[in-house]
């Protein structure tokens, strides 16, 4: 296979995709001894668990088990979704806004009934994108470590063996492989970035709806919907070559700004009626 024999993985590749495990993994571990030790009377070690069960459950569970039928399987449905890029975009950001909005207003509504307070919103959000990164994000940089690893050791063959990347299956691998030789420290920073913005993403959609329930404001819900269908609706594109990666990044910090400024005023007002309310019983 004469196109791996031409792949010379970088110098820095091994290096920032080490660090990268790193930073990622430092992401949910920080927030997580931060803010607990920031709010320790106002938190709950149970808000983050079923954070992260939430995103288990609705994204890695039920919108996967979606997904098979709707992509993965050969059916008409996946056929038309598959070959439309406005199905394929509307299709994903509408799955992935639905199932993970809906698993966390479930779980705060109806399940996590004590210790109703924003902070526990907060970490809930911490628990659901920590999880994210654990278990969908880090297994695939530590893929590409391997990777990089392994060809960098020079002996080509060997590599393909240990990666079990046979003559039909060299096609599919290629670009994966290509990936991995040109990854630097631009892409580590690029890859840290987007993870630390989906955490803020994540803590600002959990509390948009923790605020929609604690004060019965129904249209909470749909709006976070809404909101996390315009923040993956860049990435559908990209990931249909419409889009250039730069453009994705820019929507998501635009989008994650915007969702910031509106937990942070919804904190701001729970923290007034909390105030309030301990006034009242006084």
């Amino acid at each position: 296979m004469t196109e791996f024999d031409q792949i010379v993985i970088g110098k820095a590749s091994v290096p920032s995709l080490i660090l990268t495990i790193l930073f990622m993994t430092a992401i949910p571990v920080v927030g997580f001894l931060f803010w607990r030790r920031k709010n320790r009377e106002r938190t709950h070690l149970g808000y983050c668990i079923a954070g992260a069960i939430g995103f288990i459950v609705s994204a890695r569970v039920l919108e996967l088990g979606v997904h098979y039928f709707c992509i993965l399987a050969e059916n008409p449905v996946s056929r038309f979704i598959n070959g439309n890029t406005v199905a394929y975009v509307v299709y994903g950001c509408s799955m992935a806004g639905i199932f993970e909005e809906c698993g966390r207003y479930v779980i705060l509504k109806y399940i996590l009934k004590k210790n109703r307070t924003w902070e526990n919103a907060v970490l809930y959000g911490i628990g659901h994108g920590g999880i994210e990164i654990l278990t969908a994000v880090l297994p695939l940089i530590v893929t590409y470590l391997v990777i990089a690893i392994l060809f960098s050791a020079g002996n080509t063959e060997q590599a393909l063996r240990t990666l079990q990347i046979t003559e039909e299956t060299a096609a599919a691998a290629l670009p994966t492989v290509q990936t991995v030789a040109a990854f630097d420290y631009a892409a580590m920073a690029l890859n840290v970035l987007e993870r630390l913005l989906a955490m803020i993403v994540h803590i600002g959609f959990s509390v948009l709806v923790f605020y929609g329930i604690q004060n019965d404001r129904k249209g909470c819900l749909p709006l976070a919907i809404l909101l996390h269908m315009l923040v993956d609706t860049f990435a559908g594109l990209y990931q249909r070559g419409v889009l250039p990666l730069w453009s994705v990044e820019v929507w998501g910090a635009v989008w994650t700004a915007v969702i910031a400024w509106i937990a942070i005023r919804l904190c701001r007002k729970m923290n007034e009626q909390a105030i309030g309310s301990a006034w009242e019983q006084v």
